[in-house]
């Protein structure tokens, strides 16, 4: 088996709660979900039975928005499905940094974001939908933006963390600011942390989103697999 087919990353999930992200988990058997306003995204494991299941349920609550990212298994019947999203996996090949500096560059207005930011990171969200982000999702990984004349322009941040991994996440630029390669450098930036401290940078994205796609490719990211995100609500 070579590291790219790390079986970690066909659970990003639950691998994330059980490792980096188990201060932030809830659980209950083999079900395991983020503590509210830090994100939304529930495992049952890749070979969930009625149990896990019925735990993740009670985890929830009734009529609870699950957030199944891509399960490969369906839950029972009487889980209302919320939506389905067709999209793929991307990683970054091997252990060669990007060519761009692991840190914010100086005259470019990179800086790291924290907890005095989040009203500005959540404006910037509403603006451009990049995926779910929540008042507490900063605290999942280091967040790095751009600021232009002191507003927050882009941004981007570490979501997901199985072991040896870090999924790249809400990458967005608001429309005023896009093409100025503003999340090109936030991507690089991210990656060469990620692979400095002897991790792999991975991230996901929706099919349709063609020129993220793109621009991911341009940067040295490859497909790794496809994958389906799906909601569901509880009974």
């Amino acid at each position: 088996m070579t590291n790219d087919d790390d079986p970690v990353l066909d659970d990003p999930v639950g691998q994330s709660l059980g490792a980096r992200h188990a201060p932030l988990a809830r659980r209950l058997g083999r079900a395991a979900t983020y503590l509210p306003d830090v994100a939304t995204f529930s495992s049952v494991s890749t070979d969930p039975g009625a149990e896990d299941w019925a735990d993740l349920a009670k985890l929830l609550g009734p009529g609870a928005f699950a957030d199944m990212f891509d399960c490969p298994a369906l839950p029972p019947p009487e889980w209302e499905p919320v939506f389905s999203l067709e999209g793929r996996q991307m990683i970054w090949p091997g252990t060669t940094r990007p060519g761009r500096r692991p840190g914010p560059e100086p005259g470019t207005g990179v800086t790291e974001l924290g907890a005095a930011d989040v009203p500005e990171m959540l404006g910037l969200v509403a603006r451009t939908e990049p995926g779910p982000f929540w008042p507490r999702t900063h605290e999942l990984g280091t967040y790095l933006g751009v600021r232009v004349n002191g507003t927050l322009v882009a941004m981007a941040g570490e979501r997901l963390r199985p072991p040896g991994w870090t999924e790249i996440s809400a990458v967005c630029t608001a429309p005023e600011a896009r093409g100025q390669g503003h999340a090109a450098r936030l991507i690089s930036a991210l990656a060469a942390r990620i692979l400095a401290r002897g991790e792999r940078p991975f991230l996901h994205v929706a099919e349709t989103n063609t020129g993220a796609i793109a621009l991911y490719e341009r940067l040295g990211f490859r497909t790794r697999r496809p994958v389906t995100f799906r909601g569901f609500r509880t009974p």
